[in-house]
């Protein structure tokens, strides 16, 4: 098994750029989300945290930042922090996401990703509840999201041979 997504945010945050350059091999990974530009402002176990900045590539026929592009600000950040949330042997996949937008947002978005409850080993999947909070720079909340995230065992080395064939 590889670096964790934790171990790997904790050896370049401390270093000049070092979330801003996490933040890009996020994107590189997975590269969807790099329209958005997201930027890494913290992360733990158990809570995460990143912002878009209010530019165009991100606006829509309002002027304002476009509701999917919040979304997409609240998986990225709820799937970091599932990521970095799980006990090893254990793997995550979104199922799901329920979206209430509350406000225009307008200016640079913070979202603030915590699990409902702290994630466990098990031996059988389970579904964990993230919520996501999305706020405009005055701290006013412009979209809740909970993120249904689907939670299960890795499939060991030789079970994954075995399926591969």
């Amino acid at each position: 098994m590889g670096i964790s997504v934790l171990s790997l945010y904790r050896r370049f945050e401390p270093r000049p750029l070092g979330r801003w350059l996490f933040s890009r091999l996020v994107c590189w990974k997975a590269p969807y989300f790099a329209g958005i530009r997201p930027a890494l402002v913290s992360l733990e176990p158990g809570r995460g945290e990143a912002t878009i900045r209010h530019r165009r590539r991100v606006t829509n026929h309002l002027g304002t930042v476009h509701a999917i592009a919040l979304c997409n600000l609240a998986e990225f950040i709820g799937g970091l922090t599932t990521d970095a949330s799980l006990p090893a042997g254990m793997r995550w996949i979104p199922k799901g996401m329920q979206v209430d937008y509350l406000k225009k947002a307008r200016g640079t978005m913070r979202a603030v990703a915590t699990p409902d409850f702290p994630p466990h080993a098990a031996d059988a999947g389970y579904e964990l509840p993230v919520q996501v909070v999305v706020s405009d720079p005055q701290g006013d909340v412009v979209l809740r999201a909970r993120i249904s995230m689907w939670v299960s065992p890795r499939a060991a080395a030789g079970e994954r041979a075995a399926t591969a064939g």
